[in-house]
């Protein structure tokens, strides 16, 4: 978190409380971020904590990205907590559709939207294979 000064985490936990910071461990399994040159970092197994300081949230990651995909290869998503994704059923994990469309990026769009695969897929194609579009288009 911050340098503490060799301090006691108790002790520090306590302090951080009484100044109204409330801190919170959060379990992703994945966070991409979204640049605006299209090269997006993507963190597999990264420590998120998101601190709630007087109504103003703040997430910090800690970690090196896995990898850098490029936005119109299938990147951009948000942050990916664990628990709240829909159940989804791996029957069809094929790399791709007739349609091109990876089923990765199908998977990811119906995860993050809250949708079927069916639906995921079509939302797709309507956004060119762009799955930050699409999701955006499916909320």
């Amino acid at each position: 978190m911050f340098g503490g000064g060799g301090m006691n985490p108790r002790k520090m936990k306590q302090m951080m409380k009484q100044m109204g910071i409330d801190v919170e461990e959060l379990d992703a399994e994945r966070v991409v971020i979204e640049t605006a040159d299209g090269d997006d970092l993507v963190f597999d197994g990264a420590q998120v904590t998101k601190m709630d300081a007087q109504g103003q949230e703040t997430y910090q990651i800690v970690g090196s990205p896995d990898a850098v995909a490029d936005a119109g290869a299938g990147g951009g998503a948000t942050a990916v907590e664990g628990g709240d994704e829909p159940a989804l059923d791996d029957a069809d994990d094929a790399d791709d559709g007739d349609d091109g469309i990876p089923e990765e990026d199908v998977k990811l769009v119906a995860q993050q939207a809250g949708v079927s695969r069916e639906a995921a897929r079509d939302a797709l194609e309507a956004a060119n294979g762009e799955p930050a579009r699409a999701i955006s288009d499916l909320q």
